[in-house]
């Protein structure tokens, strides 16, 4: 999940890419249900190959605390001002504003946070 959750940011910020999914659905309308709708994301949803760590793209684990540490600088760099990096468009999502990046960022790390928990 750690190493899960950095690709994320680095998708995030442009540093791995993914493959744009078509669907019957214009972005926009998934997007503000995924990002705005007042409910938890699913359990056991189909992540992006490039976000898979068992049998995709993912980055592999290699070390708990150094994964933990990339994590954690990841982090920090996305919510860092002045950004370094320049929004790309999400391969779901489209085009995202800062405050759409920011909830999107937030919601994956509480979905995949609340596996160990509630």
């Amino acid at each position: 999940m750690i190493c899960h959750l950095s690709d994320g940011f680095r998708l995030y910020m442009g540093e791995k890419k993914a493959d744009a999914l078509g669907g019957i659905y214009p972005s926009k309308v998934v997007r503000w249900v995924a990002l705005w709708a007042p409910l938890r994301w699913p359990k056991g949803f189909q992540t992006m190959k490039e976000l898979d760590q068992q049998g995709g793209g993912g980055t592999s684990p290699v070390d708990f605390e150094r994964d933990l540490r990339e994590l954690r600088s990841l982090l920090e760099r996305f919510t860092k001002q002045p950004r370094d990096f320049t929004w790309g468009a999400h391969p779901h999502f489209g085009t995202m504003n800062e405050k759409e990046w920011m909830r999107l960022a937030y919601l994956h790390a509480d979905h995949h946070l609340r596996q160990f928990g509630s």
